[in-house]
């Protein structure tokens, strides 16, 4: 038997789960397997379960040490992780294991995203509910698939077995953090009908590379260049100089993640790539000093083709003028709590076919100023005489003004830690919002350990601080 990588890490119990969740392929829309998984561990355990069609999983732990007959808590998280790779990765993400590793400091993955978020919150649950001897009351953790593409689990599940009402979820990545509101938030495609011929002439590849990156609610703040607008703007500037008919394009590969790369063909008339490449030169340097983007490679290529199926000139330019115009980033800030985001959009993902479509994730804590961008978005979709769709909105998770759960966690963290924590809305979507429309009356608190560079292959775990929560965890379940 091969050796557990993360064996000799604190705490032993949920390491061991969570290396056994990264050997499980759970990218969005491939649960079936970590759902299985789930059901075989509450079988061997003897514990009572839901598993629905979706493939959420809801399971039932008696409580222990004389609280047995206390009111019930929910835990709860998600199963699915964004899968990200780096370019020479050849890992399938789809139907093998995470190649994790750790230094004594980190966990994280060689090449990919980890899935800390938010195998680390299944982990934690596996590990309390395995342990008998671990003061707890009755638990009830929802375990939801799909929160990465629209929280569409959440929006499934059927909780009416449910009989708690305060619930901790475990998909924050900022320890000392506690998130008690965020925005609601939804998914928006455009899809613009192109005009494809046969066109022939020199070709060239365009390529917006090394971004940062990054999660669309938490760092859409920290001044991210998005690689599609970049190309929209490259692809724009180079139609100045020369006409182009473009072959491919495609950027962006999560509509919650904000955009790395993009990368595109064309076929350039009296192409002269040396002012193309100054072009890329000059617009690369901008980029490296408007964002903070010290790696961004913006490049063109000579390519060894004389064109072929691309799109008109006319319909390459309404692409990059759709492209241009599409709104990206904040729109606006909060009046009420300083430094927080309260609408904003990422153009996510953008793909060119048999039509050119956008994918953007719309969100906002307050639920005008979201149904204001949609409607920004229907309309610039009917100036291009483009499609327009709209799925997985979700409600934002409006702040409690009184939570015996918050006072307690605050109390409970004061005394073990000698400090306060941060009591935080936060702009990123947590799926609170709907489950406390499915279960009136429920307060919530959103905790978590430290992460770093989440949705990205930098991601990392921190292993003290996986330690310390979970420490935590069980000292407030003992308080409730």
């Amino acid at each position: 038997m091969e050796a557990m990588k993360l064996a000799g890490l604190e705490p032993a119990s949920v390491f061991g789960y969570f290396e056994q969740i990264c050997a499980i392929p759970h990218g969005s829309g491939n649960t079936k397997g970590i759902s299985d998984y789930l059901v075989s561990f509450a079988r061997e355990q003897g514990l009572r379960y839901i598993q629905d069609e979706a493939n959420n999983v809801i399971l039932f732990a008696e409580g222990t040490c004389g609280m047995e007959d206390h009111d019930p808590v929910i835990l709860q998280g998600h199963m699915d992780m964004v899968c990200e790779k780096d370019r020479d990765c050849d890992l399938d993400m789809a139907s093998e294991g995470l190649d994790v590793r750790q230094d004594g400091r980190f966990v994280f993955a060689k090449g990919t995203t980890l899935g800390g978020d938010d195998g680390v919150a299944v982990a934690y649950v596996l590990a309390l509910m395995a342990d008998r001897s671990i003061p707890h009351p009755p638990l009830e953790a929802i375990l939801t698939v799909d929160e990465e593409i629209g929280m569409l689990g959440a929006d499934r599940i059927d909780l009416s077995e449910l009989k708690g009402r305060v619930l901790i979820n475990l998909d924050s990545e900022d320890e000392g953090v506690f998130t008690v509101s965020c925005a609601g938030g939804a998914l928006v495609t455009i899809s613009l009908p192109v005009e494809r011929r046969a066109v022939y002439g020199p070709c060239i590849r365009l390529t917006v590379d090394g971004l940062r990156g990054g999660h669309s609610g938490a760092e859409i703040h920290k001044n991210r260049a998005n690689a599609n607008k970049v190309m929209g703007e490259f692809l724009s500037r180079i139609q100045k100089i020369m006409p182009l008919c473009l072959t491919s394009l495609a950027g962006g590969t999560k509509d919650n993640a904000i955009p790395q790369s993009c990368q595109a063909t064309a076929v350039a008339m009296g192409i002269h790539l040396e002012r193309i490449n100054t072009i890329a030169a000059e617009l690369q340097a901008e980029i490296r000093e408007t964002y903070d983007e010290p790696e961004a490679l913006i490049q063109a290529f000579d390519v060894d083709a004389l064109g072929g199926n691309s799109l008109t000139s006319e319909s390459t330019a309404r692409v990059v003028s759709l492209l241009c115009a599409a709104p990206n980033g904040v729109q606006a800030w909060s009046g009420d709590i300083d430094g927080l985001v309260q609408t904003s959009l990422n153009l996510g993902i953008t793909k060119l076919g048999e039509r050119f479509s956008t994918c953007f994730s719309v969100r906002s804590s307050v639920n005008t100023e979201k149904q204001e961008l949609l409607e920004q978005l229907k309309t610039l979709a009917g100036f291009y005489e483009a499609s327009y769709s709209q799925s997985g909105e979700y409600p934002a998770w409006e702040y409690r003004k009184d939570s015996r759960l918050r006072d307690t966690m605050v109390r409970v963290y004061r005394e073990m830690f000698g400090r306060e924590p941060q009591v935080l809305a936060i702009h990123a979507g947590l799926e609170c919002g709907i489950l406390g429309e499915k279960l009136p009356g429920l307060d919530c608190v959103s905790i978590g350990p430290q992460m770093h560079d989440i949705h990205t292959s930098r991601e990392k775990l921190d292993v003290a601080s996986t330690e310390r929560t979970w420490r935590f965890l069980l000292e407030v379940l003992k308080a409730l």
